[in-house]
């Protein structure tokens, strides 16, 4: 049985749904018999992806809304006409850039990282999270986070900063909306690993082969329709590459740094290579 607010007829809007993951959810969530408000700003690939889910099944109930998650105008349309196709029970928020900024340098493109990847997401609640709770009927709210948010490795601070600041309003919007409605309105956090994404692999055409490593997104969304009816919060996806274990231990060492006082990333430091290396030496 699925989570309650995935149910026929209901409406679910999907941010970021012309390609990748979001679209992925968006086929899955068309399989429930749900009606899918796709929201993308690139024109040309939303339209093909409403292509794509009308040539499965052309009784699909799809409406596609082009826009930009850092414009309020947009939202506010994207939120208007999502109400205005039905009831609305679940928003995705998936929409997210990855290109890199350091911690002391391109402060344009973390302005514009934090707005596309937190910004925007905590805009969407706002429009959406008192409708949900008024209609006195299970919803949910999933924002797509990164295991990149939690374990913070070097290389893409940007990046890493946007999605561990949504792990934390994700999870501080799960706190408040279980004490305004119980289980019956909840938050969850969609956390990929590697994904054979557009995001990921820009290069990639349609057709193009997968490499071994990476998940597919219909594999993250079908993750995320299973997690849910569970009723998990953590909604973590391993990859063909990373097991689920050790993926736990790597979660674990990084809480521990605080904890044992070690240098910041002790994973990537030098002088902890060896005992790192020999934490997840049994998961080889």
């Amino acid at each position: 049985m699925n989570h309650p607010a995935i149910r026929k007829g209901s409406v679910a809007v999907i941010t970021g749904a012309a390609a990748g993951i979001g679209l992925a959810i968006a086929r899955r969530l068309c399989e429930e018999g749900m009606k899918i408000v796709l929201f993308d700003k690139h024109q040309a690939a939303l339209d093909a992806a409403v292509s794509n889910l009308y040539r499965v099944d052309p009784q699909r109930q799809l409406l596609a809304v082009t826009g930009d998650v850092t414009s309020a105008q947009s939202l506010k349309q994207l939120y208007d006409q999502a109400r205005s196709f039905g009831d609305v029970t679940l928003v995705v928020n998936n929409a997210a850039i990855a290109k890199g900024a350091g911690p002391w340098s391109d402060l344009g493109q973390w302005r514009q990282t934090m707005e596309v990847n937190f910004w925007s997401v905590l805009a969407i609640q706002e429009l959406f999270t008192e409708y949900l709770l008024s209609k006195d009927t299970p919803a949910a709210i999933v924002n797509l986070g990164s295991k990149e948010g939690i374990t913070t490795p070097p290389g893409n601070s940007a990046y890493n900063v946007s999605k561990a600041a949504l792990k934390v309003l994700t999870e501080q919007l799960a706190h408040e909306l279980f004490k305004r409605s119980g289980h019956r309105v909840s938050a969850h956090l969609l956390i990929p690993g590697y994904t054979y994404t557009p995001m990921n692999f820009p290069e990639m055409a349609e057709g193009s082969a997968k490499p071994e490593a990476p998940w597919t997104a219909d594999q993250v969304a079908q993750r995320m329709v299973e997690s849910m009816a569970r009723g998990e919060f953590y909604l973590f996806c391993e990859d063909n590459e990373v097991t689920r274990e050790l993926d736990q231990r790597r979660l674990q060492w990084s809480a521990d740094d605080m904890i044992k006082n070690r240098p910041a990333l002790s994973r990537w430091h030098p002088a902890y290579a060896d005992q790192f290396k020999a934490y997840i030496a049994d998961l080889k």
